[in-house]
């Protein structure tokens, strides 16, 4: 073997994704947030489209960013016709005081290139994995946030990102408060179909007489 398996399966076994409610006070340091994105480059997409952009949120200026984010949900909320959750626009203004890190996740696709968009969607899905792995390995929580706001053009002056960026997210990052989270999953014979060749078994099969 080229590495050891068991700590790999570990970490992804530990993954957990833990809401900026649950951080605590300690302050998560630029070379690990440097040591996340770029392990995120390094996830599968075809053709190296290379579709992930990034931008980053530290040292107080999470906090600004999160007020932003509260003021364009109530927009977006009031032109769309729903009332405005004071409570929900609260919760995103909070969060910016207790992540140490935001990371805005950015969708470069290339709608004239050969590949499809589901596929770069993919490969920023698999980025993401990595930089949760990462962040598991050193002990931080992160949460990747989907509100539906995020394809407002307002979001992307904010990020300072064009036309040809979508937003994919907000990816916070902080060290939890407690003990690390526990989790579970269906075992795998729930989820998974085996197809083999003429007079052989897939685990937990049986074979007739």
């Amino acid at each position: 073997m080229r590495y050891n398996v068991s700590e790999i399966l570990a970490v992804i076994r530990d993954r957990r994704s833990i809401a900026p409610e649950k951080y605590s006070a300690r302050k998560v340091h630029r070379e690990i947030v440097e040591q996340l994105l770029t392990n995120a480059t390094w996830a599968p997409n075809h053709g190296l489209t290379q579709p992930w952009r990034f931008t980053v949120f530290m040292d107080g200026a999470q906090q600004e960013m999160a007020v932003r984010m509260a003021e364009l949900y109530r927009d977006h909320a009031k032109h769309g016709g729903t009332p405005v959750n004071e409570a929900a626009a609260l919760k995103l203004a909070e969060r910016g005081k207790k992540a140490s890190v935001i990371v805005a996740l950015g969708l470069a696709h290339d709608a004239a290139g050969k590949f499809p968009e589901w596929e770069d969607r993919s490969a920023l899905a698999a980025a993401v994995q990595n930089m949760y792995l990462t962040a598991t390995a050193h002990g931080i929580g992160a949460f990747w946030s989907t509100p539906r706001f995020i394809g407002e053009p307002g979001m992307r002056e904010l990020l300072g990102w064009g036309d040809d960026v979508q937003c994919a997210g907000i990816f916070y990052l902080g060290y939890p408060e407690g003990d690390w989270p526990k989790s579970h999953r269906k075992p795998l014979e729930y989820v998974t179909k085996w197809i083999l060749g003429s007079g052989k078994k897939g685990p937990g099969e049986k074979t007739g007489s």
